[in-house]
């Protein structure tokens, strides 16, 4: 006889729940949670923390969440998630290698009913977040290095020069990948004065990085106040007129001249001076004089009257000189 009856409905299969790994930035202060991070602790059946120190626990305690010492491994996680529970776990400042690749290998396996899994972020990085580990880094070095433990700002000012002429060459070469480098070096040069600044005998004078930093913070706004304030700027004369006036005030500067460094090269600093005497309508004739230095002021303050970079103009040139030295040599170009 034939069962032409309905097969019996299998029960529903029990739900697997899920796994949250909560990360967050050690480049954001603690306690400082996305929305959907505080959403999802609260409404956890347990949150999972292997280190008692970790730096968020205090601002979770605050916010009554309660947390539990364990370590568990992938099994034990997937087994705590069972019947639709939901789990959150807080892996250290390193993460939990050991945890993640259990859990791969027992969603690899196929054997094994896997809770859903979820890598929650808690807190993003800022643009400039990487800086707070330069300082850090910096800060150890600065410490532990037999090098860098003696070095001074007069014995490392030869650097600063060497790395700002390796920018130079990058930028005219355009070798973005050098580019980056170069510029790491001179910011490096930056973050390594101002540690040692922090170390100066006398406390009133010793500054850091922050205090660098803030004054030049301070600096940009108001020295540009057709964009942090109601001055008007339409073009880029505008910019550097707010610009000059305000350095003007600042520095309060007897001569168009003070501030200038006289220690740059000859081209640029001959069109540094034809530039600030014409932009404070300084009405000043060149002077005269024999030999050659007085024939490159005065090509020096003609370029820069047009607009034209003399020490920029003149590397450019002669790197086409060294180029053409070097194919009547029978070589290639640089780089080539």
């Amino acid at each position: 006889m034939t069962d032409h009856s309905e097969p019996t409905a299998t029960a529903a299969a029990e739900p697997t729940g899920r796994i949250v790994l909560l990360t967050t930035s050690h480049r954001v202060a603690p306690g400082v949670l996305s929305w959907p991070a505080w959403q999802t602790l609260h409404a956890a059946d347990r949150v999972l923390c292997a280190d008692p120190g970790h730096p968020q626990l205090p601002y979770l305690r605050e916010a009554g969440i309660e947390v539990a010492f364990e370590s568990p491994d992938a099994h034990a996680l997937v087994e705590a998630c069972a019947g639709g529970r939901t789990v959150v776990v807080l892996p250290g400042g390193e993460g939990d290698q050991r945890l993640t690749d259990g859990l791969a290998r027992l969603a690899g396996s196929g054997r094994v009913s896997m809770p859903d899994l979820e890598l929650l972020p808690g807190s993003y990085d800022l643009p400039g977040a990487r800086l707070l580990d330069l300082v850090q880094v910096m800060d150890r070095v600065r410490r532990e290095c037999p090098w860098t433990s003696r070095q001074t700002h007069r014995g490392l000012a030869k650097y600063a020069i060497e790395e700002a002429y390796e920018l130079v060459e990058a930028i005219e070469d355009g070798d973005r990948e050098e580019l980056r480098e170069e510029l790491g070096d001179v910011l490096l040069q930056v973050v390594f004065h101002a540690r040692i600044a922090e170390e100066h005998e006398d406390p009133d004078e010793a500054f850091s990085i922050d205090d660098v930093a803030g004054a030049l913070v301070t600096k940009l706004i108001h020295r540009h106040p057709h964009v942090f304030g109601d001055a008007e700027a339409e073009t880029p004369e505008d910019v550097n007129a707010h610009w000059q006036r305000t350095k003007a005030v600042e520095k309060r500067r007897e001569s168009v001249t003070d501030g200038i460094p006289v220690g740059q090269p000859g081209l640029a600093l001959a069109a540094k001076l034809a530039s600030r005497a014409r932009a404070g309508g300084v009405a000043v004739e060149l002077p005269r004089g024999e030999g050659i230095g007085y024939e490159l002021l005065e090509l020096a303050a003609r370029a820069e009257a047009a607009g034209t970079d003399p020490e920029t103009a003149l590397r450019a040139a002669a790197r086409a000189y060294r180029d053409a030295i070097r194919a009547a040599e029978g070589l290639a170009e640089p780089g080539e």
